[in-house]
């Protein structure tokens, strides 16, 4: 059985963040279960893009903080790694990402090292997955005794939810996300590369960020939401089905999670996942939104897969808002988006929403051109939890 402790923690205090992350390793056999002395220990972020600590789409850089001192103090060779999300002119914002949220300060002041992942070079490994040939992980995820996952608890626009599973793709490096986006340009597809990952890489421990947690339209353009959680678990897969119950969601409801639950990367019924810390089952977030209702509907019906049609949205540039940073328009895995107008070419576009996850301006909207779409939106398109 599979266990994911939840821990109450209000604040990014440092000192708080450390006692309430050690009583939760406790419950899962504490540190020295993982971690010895002269260990290299990779952290792998979430570093989506060029986003402050306190706008909640990025691993909160206090949180790395505290994770930092604790294996600092047991002699361990700390690292911060991953790859950010986009381009800007042609060039990943990972370097700029570091910088903004916060990491680079933290790494500087506890005796950490900066890993780029766009700038260590890769390793070539094999993958399951029909629609890649071979896959790229950077080589810090490899080179390390032990990689600890530290995910944003966060909504996805696409995906539904966004967490342990989902972290990993920041182990492939730079640009050569968007190839991948454009092999697996749908959900279940790409589901499968994350799956790969897991099983290429060693990831030991993982370690939810939920102290802020982001709602409605993540992983970027939503809303913080005070969730005042960690989630710890060994198993990435319990980890997410435990955070998407605390939203109201079921993990079965994600297709990105179907390949992960069909490969056994970890547990994904809740009735086989033992929950311990604060709570003996996933707490209810009140109120807290979700970008789709119709993930929540249960039908294998033509009905349902009209409805799920009438419901799609599309990205569109609201010129109101953009900076002409193109970010949308190096970021698109297909080249749909004009340079200079920011009209989208539909006949191209995949749907997979890059433009509007990485858009640091919230300048990509997601419109739905069809009447009906929109009525049906505006009745069920948003829910909150409730108690």
């Amino acid at each position: 059985m599979s266990k994911v402790v939840i821990k109450e923690c209000s604040s990014y205090d440092c000192a708080g963040l450390i006692e309430t992350i050690n009583s939760g390793m406790e419950l899962l056999g504490g540190w020295e279960r993982f971690v010895k002395p002269g260990m290299k220990v990779l952290l792998k972020v979430n570093l989506i893009g060029p986003k402050p600590p306190e706008s909640a789409a990025v691993t909160h850089c206090e949180f790395v903080r505290a994770v930092t001192r604790i294996l600092n103090a047991m002699g361990c060779t700390v690292w911060i790694g991953d790859s950010a999300g986009g381009a800007i002119a042609g060039m990943s914002p990972t370097a700029l990402s570091f910088e903004i949220s916060g990491m680079n300060k933290v790494a500087s002041q506890e005796n950490a090292l900066i890993k780029n992942f766009d700038t260590e070079g890769t390793v070539e490994t094999q993958v399951k997955c029909s629609c890649l040939d071979k896959l790229y992980l950077a080589k810090p995820v490899l080179d390390a005794d032990l990689v600890i996952n530290l995910p944003k608890f966060k909504t996805h626009s696409a995906a539904i939810f966004t967490g342990a599973v989902k972290n990993v793709f920041g182990c492939i490096q730079g640009l050569r996300k968007a190839q991948y986006h454009k092999a697996a340009p749908v959900m279940k597809e790409f589901g499968k590369v994350l799956a790969d990952i897991h099983e290429a890489a060693a990831f030991g421990l993982h370690i939810m960020d939920g102290v802020t947690a982001m709602e409605g339209l993540g992983p970027t353009a939503g809303s913080v939401y005070k969730a005042n959680k960690i989630l710890l678990s060994t198993d990435p897969l319990a980890l997410d089905a435990v955070a998407m119950k605390m939203i109201g969601q079921d993990i079965k409801s994600a297709p990105v999670m179907q390949a992960a639950v069909e490969r056994g990367i970890g547990e994904s019924e809740l009735e086989r996942i033992e929950v311990c810390g604060d709570y003996d089952k996933p707490p209810v977030l009140p109120g807290f939104k979700v970008p789709k209702v119709i993930a929540n509907m249960r039908s294998n019906g033509k009905i349902f897969v009209k409805v799920i049609d009438l419901m799609k949205a599309r990205p569109a540039i609201d010129m109101k808002e953009c900076r002409q940073c193109n970010m949308c328009v190096d970021s698109c895995p297909v080249q749909a988006i004009d340079r200079e107008t920011k009209n989208i070419d539909y006949s191209k576009c995949i749907e997979c929403l890059c433009c509007h996850e990485l858009c640091r301006y919230k300048a990509v909207e997601l419109r739905r051109n069809n009447a009906l779409g929109r009525i049906l939106f505006k009745m069920t398109g948003t829910k909150r939890n409730r108690r």
